[in-house]
């Protein structure tokens, strides 16, 4: 196959281990072996006598178990294991989508989500706009529903959004469960920062909600452990999951059995590793916030009710693209511009997982400041 660049893969890959202010990330914060293993007595003598060969390609038994206890109606046996998100997205799309087949995604989006599409001779793709009411950002069911076809195969959706931030309640999920039931539609649902909520409504897997939906979560977004590079699928339908399992041995064929502990670990103390993560946003949007208020007159702040990323508008009659590059050139700070998700607009995307946002805001002020923004 042939497949259109990762946009945003080739700018981080520019710029991600190279700039010293990173505003711009979608993780969360990480920590050391050492720290994740001291949460769980015992696991670190248990981690050094992990066994090193190949692991089941569905994944550890006993993490899928701790990954369907995340659901409200999930077994082991409705759990995939993938090396990551990326795997369980491009396994899952290369499998139901087909020739002449049509697939609407959320938009902006994350690429893989929709971009397989694109690779497929006359596989059609739409976009389904989240859109700026000049307060927030909001979607239309109805615009969702115009949408759909007769050969309308997938609707792929990301909540809470990357990288927006707009989340579904849970109205909204049922509401958009339905739709995909009435015409009988599969849903995608990437919801790896789910259970980051931050207006206190704690929001419903959408697996739950649908049979013919898959959900992804991972371990790199809410519980910033990107390096353990384990993600999963879970979803009551296992025609699927059994087909998309086949096109995994022609990726990674299993996971690693040190991730897959590790990973294990950290599900066992999943509410402690979330509230570390929810604690660690609420405490750099307040600064956000401050330093947002303080230029009105420069951007335009987005609100977010769950997750780590917001898109903030540019206001200033300069293009978001060039600012963000002369950003990053100057001072180091590194922004997401809206044109890595092929939009023409004056957005970009700020992320709030991390430690250390305190520091990237100041050197922002400074370059605001020196190139004579303010």
């Amino acid at each position: 196959m042939k497949i259109n660049d990762f946009k945003l893969e080739c700018y981080f890959g520019r710029y991600e281990f190279t700039a010293p202010y990173l505003l711009t990330q979608s993780d969360c914060e990480s920590m050391t072996t050492k720290e994740l293993l001291s949460m769980e007595p015992g696991a670190e003598e248990e981690y050094l006598n992990q066994w090193l060969g190949y692991t089941e390609t569905w994944g550890d038994p006993e993490l899928r178990r701790l990954i369907a206890t995340l659901y409200n109606d999930m077994t082991a046996d409705d759990v995939l294991v993938f090396h990551g998100a990326q795997e369980a997205i491009f396994g899952y799309m290369n499998v139901l989508l087909n020739e002449g087949d049509h697939i609407i995604a959320m938009y902006p989006n994350y690429q893989s989500a929709f971009e397989v599409a694109n690779s497929i001779p006359n596989c059609e793709f739409s976009k389904w706009y989240i859109k700026d009411d000049g307060a927030k950002w909001t979607v239309d069911f109805d615009e969702l529903e115009a949408l759909i076809r007769p050969n309308t195969k997938v609707i792929a959706v990301c909540s809470p959004n990357n990288p927006t931030g707009y989340t579904f309640t849970n109205a909204e999920i049922k509401q958009l469960c339905e739709i995909c039931r009435k015409h009988d539609i599969y849903l995608f649902s990437d919801e790896v920062y789910k259970g980051l909520e931050l207006d206190g409504n704690k929001r419903e897997w959408m697996a739950d909600n649908y049979y013919k939906c898959a959900s992804l979560g991972v371990m790199s977004k809410a519980y910033g452990l990107a390096g353990l590079r384990v993600g999963w699928l879970v979803s009551k339908d296992h025609e699927t999951l059994e087909n998309v399992v086949k096109f995994k041995h022609y990726m990674s064929i299993c996971d690693s059995a040190p991730s897959e502990f590790l990973s294990k670990v950290a599900l066992k103390h999943s509410d402690e590793l979330l509230e570390r993560s929810i604690k660690i946003i609420r405490n750099n949007l307040k600064l956000a916030d401050e330093f947002f208020d303080r230029y009105s007159n420069i951007f335009e702040k987005k609100p977010i009710t769950c997750g780590p990323v917001a898109y903030h508008k540019l206001l200033i009659d300069m293009p978001v693209k060039d600012f963000c590059q002369l950003a990053v050139d100057k001072k180091g700070v590194l922004l997401l511009p809206s044109d890595i998700y092929g939009m023409d607009d004056q957005y970009f995307r700020m992320g709030y997982g991390r430690m250390g946002v305190s520091e990237s805001l100041a050197k922002f002020e400074e370059f605001l400041i020196e190139e004579k923004f303010v």
